[in-house]
């Protein structure tokens, strides 16, 4: 089917359409047109977004909660955004926190309970998961005295290990930490089994969606997760980063701040002046993606763009992982494409150094990323070493002719 009748049966903007937006398409390198494969570190932003970041910057710069028009627009926009992000997350707008990116929205929560945890409490994390999602917690192991419990990875399927993981948690578990999807391998992990867990044990729920979230559409309620982090570059927007947080929990958890600053929900987690244009920006994104369909309302649209989106991820991906599956000296990690994953493809090309396959692409036009991704234990796990893996990931401007030349590619240089 093409994608054009793709189009009258899902409703949803053809990826020619969508192409259109992105001015970075245009873009020649070596006599060809460039093809981003880079998605997953990064995506590339649609005319709509820099229009709402140069909009604030040049028609409403200012600080909040002062009493002239610049800075009640800013006040005006920040809580739009908050409401722009809720909708993306299926949270509340007083949920969403902004900072500036997941990361350190990671370490700000995990100082915040780090003051509420003793020394032989434990936190779970997993070896699939970015170290954005390890290291604010080994911060704790070094401060506090936390016994952090690592939830082991099977090498062959790049799955988590579930019989390790209920092994892991116990009585003495105050935190789960999980990634729902790998951003090195495309796994995606079944969260509510690891809420149950963590909910068995009576602990806390931390979610990184910095990978999921530009792929599936995020429901913090339907995850009943207590936190909840993203990061708006990687779904076409700038770069900041948003935390949902039970509403119950910012009136609660002991935040560090400084005074006067406000102590209500959701400011009382956000310190220091936030990156406006940044924030107005991230909402961009948002309505951006909610554009591609059509619904009643914004999250009913987001549904709508991210089910075909899906769908198209899904397609893309089979194609890419069957064509470099034919090419003897390449091998494939992760997921197959029938499996719980997003349009993320890992492999390695036997002789040659992943930064070489990297660097010979990119002559080509066709953009991917190498290394760990700072996903190390993953890469340690495989065996690796420094080289990695190389990624390549689709996003929603990817088409059937850059998978192509990405598979030629790879054949040649292999």
């Amino acid at each position: 089917m093409s994608d054009t009748a793709r189009q009258a049966t899902t409703g949803v903007l053809s990826t020619e359409e969508i192409r259109s937006h992105f001015p970075a398409i245009e873009r020649v390198h070596n006599g060809h047109g460039v093809a981003y494969f880079d998605g997953p570190g990064g995506t590339q932003v649609p005319r709509a977004v820099v229009e709402a970041v140069s909009d604030y910057l040049y028609r409403h710069n200012a600080n909040t909660h002062w009493a002239y028009p610049t800075s009640a627009e800013t006040d005006e926009i920040i809580e739009r955004s908050r409401q722009g992000i809720a909708d993306f997350l299926g949270a509340s707008h007083d949920e969403v926190v902004f900072g500036a990116n997941a990361t350190t929205l990671a370490y700000h929560v995990s100082r915040t309970l780090g003051r509420t945890f003793s020394a032989g409490d434990e936190v779970v994390v997993t070896e699939l998961d970015h170290h954005a999602n390890v290291a604010p917690w080994q911060a704790l192991a070094r401060e506090r005295g936390v016994r952090l419990r690592v939830v082991r990875m099977d090498t062959g399927t790049g799955a988590l290990d579930w019989d390790d993981f209920e092994r892991k948690v116990n009585e003495r578990t105050r935190l789960v930490a999980v990634g729902a999807a790998s951003n090195a391998l495309g796994t995606i992990n079944d969260t509510s089994r690891a809420l149950r867990l963590a909910r068995g044990a009576g602990a806390y729920f931390f979610v990184d969606a910095v990978h999921y979230a530009p792929h599936r559409l995020t429901d913090a309620r339907a995850l009943e997760c207590d936190f909840l982090v993203c990061s708006a570059y990687k779904f076409y927007g700038p770069h900041v980063g948003a935390l949902f947080c039970r509403r119950e929990l910012l009136s609660t958890l002991p935040f560090p701040k400084l005074i006067p600053a406000p102590d209500y929900a959701p400011e009382v987690a956000e310190t220091g002046t936030q990156n406006h244009e940044g924030i107005a920006g991230a909402a961009a994104a948002v309505d951006f993606l909610a554009s591609l369909a059509s619904g009643a309302s914004r999250r009913e649209r987001l549904r709508a763009a991210f089910d075909a989106l899906d769908a198209r991820g899904a397609r893309l991906t089979k194609r890419m992982w069957d064509g470099l599956s034919e090419i003897e000296s390449v091998r494939l990690y992760g997921p197959p494409p029938d499996a719980a994953r997003t349009p993320t493809v890992a492999f390695t090309v036997r002789g040659v150094k992943s930064t070489d396959v990297a660097r010979r692409l990119a002559a080509r036009g066709v953009f991917v990323s190498h290394g760990d991704f700072y996903a190390a234990t993953v890469v340690e796990r495989l065996g690796l070493g420094e080289e990695g893996l190389v990624r390549a990931g689709c996003a929603c401007y990817t088409d059937d002719e850059e998978v192509a030349r990405l598979v030629a590619g790879v054949r040649e240089l292999a």
